[in-house]
Order: C-alpha cells, then sequence, then structure tokens
C-alpha cells in the first residue's frame, strides 16, 4: 500500500473556512459567505445527533425485540411440544385406567364366584356332616340289632347245623351271606361317607386359600386402578396447564410481536429523519468543496488512505438485503473487526470537521482530508469508544484520534469506516 502525504500542499475545506474567518487572503464577500457557511455546519453537527442508519447494523431498540420474539417462538413452540406430549400421556394414563377398570371388575367377578364356592363347600360340608351323622346312626342301631340277635357267625353255624335238607342247607347259607353283606354294605356306607366328608372339608380349605389369595388379587387390582386414575387425572391437569401456558405463551409472542413491529417504526422514521440530515450535511460539505479552489493531490487514488485500524474486512462495502427488516439497501462503509479499545489511525493528514454522538452509529468524527482528484474527501469514523481529537484539531497522517468500541447500533466491536467524495458515500476499499 503506498503513502502519500496528506493535504499539506493543498489547502482543505476546513483551511479553507479558517482563513475566510480570519479574512487572510480571501476577498471579504468569500470570507463572509464562508463564514456563514462554517456557523451553519457547526450549527447543524450540533443539532444532528444522528445520521442515516448503517444497514447492516441492527438497533439496539429491533434487537431486543427481534430477540424477545425469537424467545417467545421457541418457548410458543416448547410449549406447544409439552402440551402435546401432555396429551399424549393423558391419553396413555387413561387407556391404562380403561384397562386397569376392566382387570378391576374380572377381579371382583372372580372374587365373587371364589365367595360363591367357598359358600358352597362350606354349605357341602354342612350337609355333608348331617348325611354322616344319619349314617353313624343307622350303623349303630344296625349293629346292635345284630348282636341283640346273637352273633352273625354263630347264627350261621346253627342254622346250618338245624338245616334238615341240603336245599334247606343252601338256603340258609344264603340268608348267612345276606347278612353278612348287609352288615358289610351299613360299613361301607359309613366309611364312605366319612371320606366323602373329609374331602369336602378339603375342599372348603382349598376354596378358603382361593378365595383369600383372589381378594388379595382384587386389592392390589383396586390400589392400582386407584393409583392409574390419580395418574391419569393428574395428566389430564398437566395437559389443560400446558394448553394454558401455550395460550400465554402465544399472548408473549404477540406482544413480542407488536414491539417489533413499533420499534421497526420508530427506527424507520428516525432513519427518515436521519437520511434528510445527512443530505443537508451532504449539502453543506459539497458546497465547501466548489469554494476550495485548490488543486489538491493529484495522482492514483489507491493507496492514498492509510488503513485506520489493522483488523480484517468483517463486512464490505456495497448494497445488499438488511439483516432485520429485509430491504435492499446500501451498506455506506467497511466494516473492520477490532477489539474495542484499539487505536484508529487518521487515514491521511487533515482536519476534524465533526465530531458528535448519534444512535444510530455512536460516537462519530469526520476528518476532511482535503482534495483528491478534484473530489473533496471526508473519511467518518464511527461506533468509536472515544475520541483524543476535537472539531479543528489538525492531524498527521496515522495519528491515533480515537479507540475502537461498539456504541449506537452495534452488536460488537468494530470500526465502520466511511468515505464521504464530494458527501457521497464509495467504496473505502478504492482509496485503501
Amino acid at each position: 500500500m503506498r503513502y502519500f502525504p496528506g493535504a499539506a500542499n493543498r489547502p482543505a475545506l476546513a483551511t479553507l473556512l479558517i482563513a475566510a474567518t480570519l479574512g487572510l487572503g480571501v476577498p471579504a464577500a468569500q470570507a463572509h459567505r464562508d463564514g456563514d457557511l462554517e456557523d451553519r455546519q457547526h450549527q447543524v453537527h450540533q443539532q444532528v445527533q444522528q445520521a442515516q442508519a448503517d444497514v447492516e447494523d441492527a438497533s439496539k431498540a429491533i434487537t431486543r425485540a427481534k430477540a424477545e420474539l425469537a424467545d417467545a417462538e421457541a418457548q410458543l413452540a416448547a410449549a406447544q411440544a409439552d402440551f402435546a406430549d401432555k396429551q399424549a400421556r393423558a391419553a396413555d394414563a387413561l387407556s391404562q385406567l380403561q384397562t386397569a377398570e376392566a382387570q378391576d371388575a374380572a377381579m371382583r367377578a372372580a372374587l365373587e364366584t371364589a365367595q360363591a364356592n367357598l359358600a358352597q363347600a362350606k354349605a357341602d360340608v354342612v350337609a355333608g356332616q348331617a348325611a354322616l351323622d344319619a349314617q353313624q346312626v343307622r350303623v349303630k342301631d344296625t349293629v346292635v340289632a345284630f348282636y341283640q340277635q346273637g352273633s352273625p357267625e354263630l347264627m350261621a353255624w346253627t342254622g346250618y347245623l338245624d338245616a334238615q335238607t341240603p336245599a334247606d342247607l343252601i338256603r340258609k347259607m344264603e340268608y348267612a351271606d345276606t347278612l353278612v353283606e348287609d352288615q358289610s354294605a351299613v360299613f361301607d356306607q359309613l366309611h364312605a361317607a366319612e371320606l366323602q366328608l373329609r374331602a369336602q372339608k378339603e375342599e372348603v380349605k382349598a376354596a378358603e386359600a382361593a378365595a383369600d389369595e383372589q381378594a388379595d388379587l382384587a386389592a392390589q387390582q383396586l390400589a392400582n386402578t386407584q393409583r392409574l386414575k390419580n395418574e391419569a387425572d393428574q395428566a389430564a391437569n398437566d395437559a389443560l396447564l400446558a394448553q394454558d401456558q401455550v395460550t400465554l405463551t402465544v399472548a408473549a409472542r404477540e406482544k413480542a410481536q407488536r414491539h417489533a413491529e413499533r420499534a421497526k417504526a420508530r427506527d424507520e422514521a428516525e432513519l427518515a429523519k436521519l437520511k434528510k440530515q445527512e443530505r443537508h450535511i451532504k449539502q453543506l460539505i459539497i458546497a465547501a468543496a466548489a469554494a476550495d479552489h485548490s488543486t489538491g493531490f493529484v495522482g492514483s487514488d489507491d493507496g492514498f488512505l492509510l488503513a485506520p485500524v489493522n483488523g480484517s474486512v468483517t463486512s464490505p462495502f456495497g448494497y445488499r438485503v438488511h439483516p432485520i427488516y429485509g430491504y435492499w439497501g446500501l451498506h455506506d462503509g467497511t466494516d473492520f473487526g477490532v477489539s474495542c479499545g484499539e487505536g484508529m489511525r487518521a487515514a491521511a493528514a487533515g482536519k476534524v470537521i465533526s465530531r458528535y454522538y448519534s444512535s444510530v452509529y455512536g460516537n462519530r468524527l469526520y476528518l476532511d482530508v482535503g482534495k483528491v482528484n478534484g473530489h473533496n474527501l471526508t473519511v467518518v469514523y464511527n461506533h468509536a469508544t472515544s475520541y483524543r481529537v476535537g472539531v479543528g484539531d489538525r492531524v498527521a497522517r496515522g495519528d491515533i484520534v480515537g479507540y475502537v468500541g461498539s456504541t449506537g447500533w452495534s452488536t460488537g466491536c468494530h470500526l465502520h469506516f466511511t468515505v464521504l467524495q464530494d458527501g457521497t458515500a464509495v467504496d473505502p476499499m478504492k482509496y485503501l
């Protein structure tokens, strides 16, 4: 990058204004006009607190509003997802509850069956016990009757001996067998009744165990059904709360949207005002440049200006879509990514013609560096933390004029460096 001397070999705009003020080498009428121009320019710079917006930078108001909107939209999406999840859980809990209630009904029916079986078994035992008692009475009576008549075996032998004929013997033997069989049958019936009663008592025990087990299962199922009912109620309540949260989040999103729209409207109104003020400043610069009849620097533009900072270009000069509002506009300078507090150099020798604070550009400084190939050249430093020179100060090429910052519409430390050629922004890289 080539070095070019500053405005030492040519009268700059500010020099012309000073000469006019002191009346040195300038006709009285011209001095009066230039003095009025300087006063007007100074007055305008005192009144102008903002300048045309850098479309690459977003105002803090709109940035906050957009952040609130994005946050609200994220919360809305989360609330909607939570609501859907809670609805699914509520539906699942209800399904489980319905299944549990059906199982509970089946358990109750099984318990009723078991209890009925137990009651029947107990009734059978009672009936069996009565039958056994009756059978025991019959056996007792039979035994008593037999032994009152004598021993069945002895009676049989006596009958055998008293038989007169073989047929009579056979008849007596058959009668004796019948008596013995009847006696045996009575005892067999008694034994069978005892066995049946024993079996019925075992059935009662089994029925009692089954009824107890079924009662335990029914109690467990009832507890599980109650738990699932509570869970279903809670899930339904959670779904309602989630739905309420969605409603509240929608309201918050709408509020954030309104804030963003109001911030955008304020910004657009501010931009319109700033553009009007910048046009006024441009007219003053053009008028002052027209009054400067010096030749100034003549030669190659490339390298006339010294790089104002040692930083890489993060956003070049040119037209682009606005990152916030989406319209097509001009980024009227070159952004250099530099840490806050880094020194900013004078791009060429010249005079500070304005320094003020803009809510858009933050701390702003205009440095007039004279004519270059017949055009008045002004460099502008924006978003500075602070400046170490003031209006009217002369600086040499490379002098530190201020320090990089992030004031105004800025989302981070950087230098927005603007070059005005006859009051119109041009690509700074043409001169760097």
